[in-house]
């Protein structure tokens, strides 16, 4: 799919994700993140994420969290590694949770707030 991960970008980052179970059997991470950047790089809101990729609330959850705890930082500088490439930008730090469950794709006021994706 369009937004999905390569088999290459995905062996780079399979490692840095958090394997803490929360006591229900765990959503595949690579289909929750490929869910994730499908809202990221789409615009859409999380309601609007396709089933395939899990449920919205684990795609949002996980998202959080990992930002929460610095992965995506540590993501996205491996796949710029990975890549070679130049870099995309979107903020991770101003997602805004609603009833709706939607991110907020707003411009950072600095560039440290900024987050990189390929």
């Amino acid at each position: 799919m369009r937004y999905e991960l390569s088999d290459h970008e995905w062996s780079v980052i399979r490692a840095m994700l958090p394997r803490k179970s929360r006591g229900k059997p765990r959503v595949d991470d690579r289909r929750v993140l490929n869910g994730i950047f499908w809202v990221l790089r789409s615009g859409a809101p999380w309601r609007d994420l396709p089933a395939v990729y899990g449920p919205r609330t684990t795609c949002y959850n996980r998202f959080v969290r990992w930002r929460r705890a610095g992965v995506w930082e540590s993501i996205m500088q491996a796949l710029t590694v990975a890549q070679n490439a130049a870099v995309q930008m979107i903020d991770t730090s101003r997602c805004v949770s609603t009833s709706m469950l939607h991110v907020s794709l707003i411009a950072p006021s600095k560039p440290s707030d900024a987050r990189a994706v390929v």
